[in-house]
């Protein structure tokens, strides 16, 4: 029963974190910029634009999991070499993620854009944009996803950053945490897939989802603030 209690409540962890970053307006906004590219390139070919969506969420999500190995590998190595601050590394991770969650909910109440730890700085912006209007191929979509990734990390990393420490204080190896990570992937990608799949079958049109986004920006905030608060909270205070 303990074990189950255990893998229970570690479950609700990388779900709850998982679903925060799920929750992102930094992710939003660069998959609406590739879909537009490639609707320019290839008007009327729904294939095309499905292809090429499918192709850069599976960029993303091969990136984020080498980057969630990398960040359990440094972890595990500086746990092993200071060993004194283990007993402090949970409560860490949990207070890092209050603090997420709190940057997230202010912006609820002052929005502002590019604010550091919660949405890609204004000043990486120009630049993914010059990178994503060259997209005009589903292998170019691919590419594009695997670099603009590397500008996505600084509104995207905390929460995997979290997970990554948790796992890590726990004991997992890099060939244990492999199913946890691609869980915590596959939600992390699911809302960029079922914005994919709706313009595919016509449901919704990208002007549409980014007309969404920017309208329900604070939204988006508050409900991945929530998330990333309570987590960690329930974290510090051992209930989870």
């Amino acid at each position: 029963m303990a074990v189950n209690l255990d893998f229970i409540g570690l479950l609700v962890k990388i779900t709850g974190l998982a679903a925060a970053d799920a929750i992102n307006v930094c992710a939003f906004a660069v998959l609406t910029m590739v879909l537009v590219s490639i609707l320019t390139y290839n008007p009327n070919k729904p294939k095309i634009v499905l292809q090429a969506g499918l192709y850069f969420v599976a960029a993303v999500f091969i990136m984020y999991l080498a980057y969630a190995f990398i960040l359990l590998q440094l972890l595990t190595t500086l746990t092993e070499q200071i060993r004194t601050i283990g007993p402090y590394v949970y409560k860490g991770f949990a207070v890092l993620a209050m603090i997420i969650g709190a940057l997230n909910i202010k912006d609820y109440f002052n929005y502002k854009p590019g604010t550091a730890g919660t949405e890609m700085p204004l000043s990486f912006r120009p630049k993914v944009k010059r990178i994503i209007k060259s997209v005009t191929s589903p292998k170019g979509a691919f590419v594009t996803g695997i670099f603009v990734t590397l500008f996505l990390l600084p509104c995207t990393m905390l929460p995997l950053f979290v997970a990554a420490g948790i796992l890590n204080d726990l004991g997992y190896t890099v060939i244990t945490s492999l199913p946890w990570f691609l869980y915590y992937n596959l939600i992390f990608v699911s809302p960029m897939i079922l914005i994919v799949i709706l313009i595919y079958l016509g449901s919704a049109k990208v002007d549409d989802v980014s007309g969404w986004k920017e309208r329900n920006v604070k939204k988006l905030h508050l409900a991945a603030g929530v998330l990333l608060f309570l987590v960690g909270l329930l974290l510090l205070l051992g209930w989870l």
